[in-house]
């Protein structure tokens, strides 16, 4: 992730709800993967031989790797139907994009479906724009860890949310650790 390039949304215009963003804050979804059963058996080879944007090399991964463009995702295929698909942006892309793939294996000429489509975590980013006393912060709230969201919090204020099943899971998630972030805000010398 580039330190510029992940942030520009957060800059926009557009006002907060500050009933559901306290801080005024919110993070950013960079990326989503999902699940998907086509509810058939699949002929990778064949796929991998037809298909556009597709790799296959059974010695080093058990799936063919598809990417498309839009919206920007990358799905691993199983032989048994089911199908990762990662790097969207939001829940509705994500969707769009498995639908997407599905629709490729239907027309080489597989019975796939799509069924079972699942989130399976949301990652997300946030700058709070100040430095955080990270010894601090872990001296203090080791007991906040929890086995749901995982926080990665740069010294540089920079925060990373991941192990979310739903968005407002990872709000949730920053809007408890924002007022302790404040507390262990680096004064600057």
């Amino acid at each position: 992730m580039e330190e510029q390039g992940f942030l520009g949304v957060l800059e926009s215009s557009q006002p907060v709800d500050l009933d559901k963003h306290p801080s005024g804050l919110v993070p950013i979804l960079q990326n989503l993967v999902s699940t998907v059963n086509m509810g058939c058996k699949l002929d990778l080879k064949e796929i991998a031989l037809h298909a556009r944007n597709a790799e296959y090399n059974p010695k080093r991964f058990a799936a063919v790797i598809m990417r498309i463009r839009e919206p920007k995702t990358t799905a691993l295929i199983f032989a048994s139907g089911k199908m990762v698909c990662t790097g969207a942006k939001c829940e509705q892309n994500s969707k769009l994009a498995a639908r997407k793939y599905a629709r490729i294996i239907q027309k080489l000429g597989f019975p796939a479906q799509f069924k079972e489509f699942k989130i399976q975590n949301v990652v997300a980013s946030c700058d709070v724009k100040f430095p955080i006393r990270l010894e601090g912060l872990a001296f203090s709230h080791g007991h906040f860890s929890s086995p749901k969201i995982v926080l990665l919090v740069f010294v540089s204020g920079k925060i990373v949310l991941t192990g979310a099943k739903v968005r407002d899971q990872i709000y949730e998630a920053f809007e408890n650790i924002y007022p302790v972030l404040t507390e262990f805000r680096k004064i600057q010398q």
